[in-house]
């Protein structure tokens, strides 16, 4: 019943939300827009070439759209990341580098990406997790934004009672199998209400811009016992490379405490082989769950006819270290942790299948979007829209794409990372003053793609490094922030 009465909730807004809230009815050419957010996935799916992992839904969907090779998230945790992915510009720009803070603080009049939609005559909605939690932006959607009643919480276990007194876990544990449905859980339940609310588009006279986010595979790795079954435990690899960047600065990869938050996770740096393969187990697994889901809600899509007129994209919020390094979660300027997967479907294309080997940045969806939708561009964009990239997969394009995370040591510093075709190169300065730089890092990618080595400080490199610092000093993109638009 609860799951009815979300759907009907929805479907009544639908209809008594005033016209005049929503912006008068665009022409019904305008495309549809089917965005879908998925948290902590890396890059590593059937279409990315990764065999063992099982997650057809996707795959299917990448065969109708095009798929980046390499697609770089602007900081590797969640606000961040999906705070300057939705406004289109850099976390220098949003001031977003936490998960507490509200890029509105920052930027009160930005015309966030789902807000031009609804300003341009779109109806806009969003269900699950598209904003950070707690962190939902009124201004960008038609109606307010709809949660499962199976939250994120609900699949954290309540901790070990038994603990020793002082060592027990604020959760449960980080891995486990239910027997219930896949509706049980968050993503289940999700798609679900996106089923239910398409059937709803499909009768409205605006175009339409629904969000939908899943949750999974994000910690706990908690997905149904038939999800587990899929893979062959005997069978999963661990990490290739179990031990810190050498050279690289001791702040650069830290273990991950977001997964020590969980109970019964061994103590250590390193995590023993036989419990770190059953964590890659549970994500494996959760990956397959949330596959399962949007392929329910692609479905649909389908059989309700709305496909050919509905641009996809698909995009996980960053990537996610499954032992590499010595370290489990995301955090950092690692590979592991910036790359992240980007599907794109768009009506008409001509390049359906295909991969495309271009750099882009998260901050380039926003552009790209209104492109296709034929939208005017607001003037606060920090990125390119990669549009001509769908007619021509192979064209020349960015020579690099920037990432930064912070870090508390020394008073404050942040690592401003720059990855180009061949080379990673990131630089740590100071927070308050940008000239005073702490370390560097560079890794060739040519010849360490693991970014296993750091070659910053050996001498045969220091041409390099210096031709690289002045790439970065010229072409970091945040130095000077553009004005923001407010209408």
């Amino acid at each position: 019943m609860k799951l009815k009465s979300t759907a009907l909730l929805l479907t009544g807004l639908f209809v008594t939300t005033p016209m005049g809230a929503i912006g008068a009815a665009a022409p019904a050419a305008k495309p549809n827009v089917l965005f879908i957010a998925v948290d902590d996935l890396r890059p590593e799916l059937g279409c990315y070439g990764v065999s063992e992992i099982k997650s057809p839904n996707i795959d299917q969907l990448a065969r109708q759209g095009m798929v980046f090779d390499r697609a770089y998230c602007q900081q590797a945790v969640c606000s961040p990341s999906r705070s300057s992915l939705l406004t289109g510009t850099r976390p220098d720009t949003t001031k977003v580098y936490d998960l507490q803070t509200h890029f509105r603080k920052a930027l009160p009049d930005v015309v966030a990406l789902p807000q031009l939609f609804k300003n341009h005559g779109y109806f806009t909605a969003a269900m699950g997790k598209i904003y950070h939690h707690g962190l939902d932006d009124p201004a960008s959607w038609s109606v307010p934004t709809i949660f499962p009643k199976a939250p994120h919480g609900a699949e954290r276990a309540p901790a070990d009672a038994d603990a020793p007194p002082g060592k027990k876990a604020a959760r449960g544990p980080s891995f486990r199998a239910t027997d219930g449905p896949d509706n049980a859980l968050h993503d289940g339940e999700l798609a679900d209400i996106a089923v239910k609310t398409l059937a709803s588009l499909k009768t409205n006279t605006q175009p339409w811009f629904l969000a939908v986010g899943f949750i999974k595979p994000h910690l706990p790795f908690v997905s149904p016992q038939k999800y587990w079954e899929l893979y062959d435990p005997a069978k999963i690899p661990l990490a290739p490379n179990p031990f810190p960047p050498k050279d690289a600065p001791d702040y650069a990869v830290l273990t991950g405490g977001e997964l020590r938050s969980y109970a019964g996770v061994p103590a250590g740096r390193h995590l023993p082989d036989d419990y770190a393969r059953q964590l890659k187990h549970g994500y494996y697994a959760a990956v397959s769950y949330m596959d399962a889901q949007v392929g329910r809600v692609l479905a649909e899509l389908d059989r309700l006819g709305l496909r050919e007129n509905t641009i996809i994209v698909l995009w996980g919020d960053h990537g996610w270290k499954l032992g590499e390094h010595d370290a489990w979660a995301k955090h950092s300027n690692v590979e592991n942790d910036t790359h992240a997967p980007l599907i794109l479907s768009a009506p008409g294309m001509k390049n359906a299948g295909k991969h495309t080997a271009a750099l882009v940045e998260f901050v380039d969806i926003y552009p790209t979007l209104a492109e296709l939708a034929g939208l005017p561009l607001p003037q606060h964009l920090e990125g390119t829209s990669f549009k001509p990239l769908l007619a021509d997969p192979n064209r020349a394009w960015k020579t690099a794409a920037f990432s930064q995370y912070p870090r508390s040591q020394k008073g404050g510093l942040m690592g401003y990372s720059m990855r180009t075709d061949r080379y990673r190169f990131t630089v740590w300065v100071n927070q308050a003053n940008h000239t005073k730089v702490d370390a560097l890092e560079l890794y060739d990618h040519q010849s360490d793609p693991q970014e296993n080595t750091n070659l910053a400080k050996r001498p045969e490199h220091a041409a390099l490094v210096k031709e690289l610092m002045a790439e970065w000093k010229n072409s970091w993109p945040a130095a000077k922030p553009k004005s923001v638009q407010t209408n």
